[in-house]
C-alpha cells in the first residue's frame, strides 16, 4: 500500500471500531517506522504518537536476545495500549534517555488513533492490544544500511551493535515470531 492508502485504511477501522484504536508500526531498526509514525500522525486528524523508543530497556536493548527482550512491551500494553483503547484517562512513563531512568509520571492522550512505532511489536504480549498492524517492509539488509548511515549523521558510531547485536536480534526475532506476516498492512518506504 501507498501512504494514501494507509490512512485511509486506518480512517476506516477507526470510524468502524466503536473505540480508540491503537496503530502499530513495526519493522526492522532502520526501516522507516518514526518517518511512517509522523506522516500518519499529520495525515490523520486528531491521532496521536507514541514513540516506541521510550518503551526500550537501554541495557537490554544492546545486548543479544532472540525476542528483542530490551523492548518493555509489558510497560507499553499496560500503562499505555490498554488503557488507550478502552477511552480510559490514565498515567505513564517513558524512559528518560538522559536520566537513564523513567521520567515523570504523564498523562495517558485521549484521541481517537494512537500510532506506536516499535522494534520488536508484533509479539504475541502486544499483538492483542493492536488494532491495525503495518511492517515498515524493507529487507533486512538495507535497513541496516539505512540506520548505520542515520546513526553516523547524527554523530554516533554504533556499528559494532548493528554487526553484533541489533541486526542479529532482528532476524533472530523474525525467524521466531513472523513479524511481516503477522501485518495487516505491508509498507515500503521510499
Amino acid at each position: 500500500m501507498d501512504q494514501s492508502e494507509v490512512v485511509e485504511h486506518i480512517a476506516l477501522r477507526s470510524r468502524s471500531a466503536g473505540h480508540p484504536i491503537v496503530v502499530g508500526i513495526s519493522g526492522f531498526c532502520g526501516s522507516g517506522k518514526s518517518t511512517l509514525a509522523h506522516s500518519m500522525v499529520a495525515a490523520l486528524p486528531g491521532s496521536v504518537r507514541m514513540r516506541g523508543d521510550d518503551f526500550l530497556d537501554p541495557e537490554r536493548s544492546h545486548l543479544r536476545s532472540a525476542d528483542w527482550d530490551g523492548v518493555d512491551r509489558s510497560r507499553l500494553v499496560s500503562s499505555v495500549l490498554s488503557p488507550f483503547r478502552g477511552g480510559r484517562e490514565g498515567e505513564f512513563r517513558r524512559y528518560d534517555w538522559s536520566a537513564g531512568a523513567l521520567g515523570a509520571l504523564e498523562p495517558l492522550p485521549l484521541a481517537p488513533v494512537l500510532v506506536v512505532d516499535l522494534i520488536g511489536l508484533f509479539h504475541p504480549e502486544a499483538m492483542p492490544a493492536l488494532d491495525v498492524t503495518i511492517w515498515c517492509d524493507v529487507e533486512l539488509d538495507v535497513a541496516v544500511r539505512r540506520g548505520m548511515a542515520r546513526d553516523r549523521e547524527l554523530g554516533r558510531s554504533h556499528e559494532k551493535l548493528w554487526a553484533e547485536v541489533w541486526g542479529p536480534n532482528e532476524r533472530d526475532f523474525a525467524d521466531q515470531f513472523r513479524p511481516r506476516e503477522r501485518a495487516d498492512v505491508l509498507y515500503s518506504s521510499p
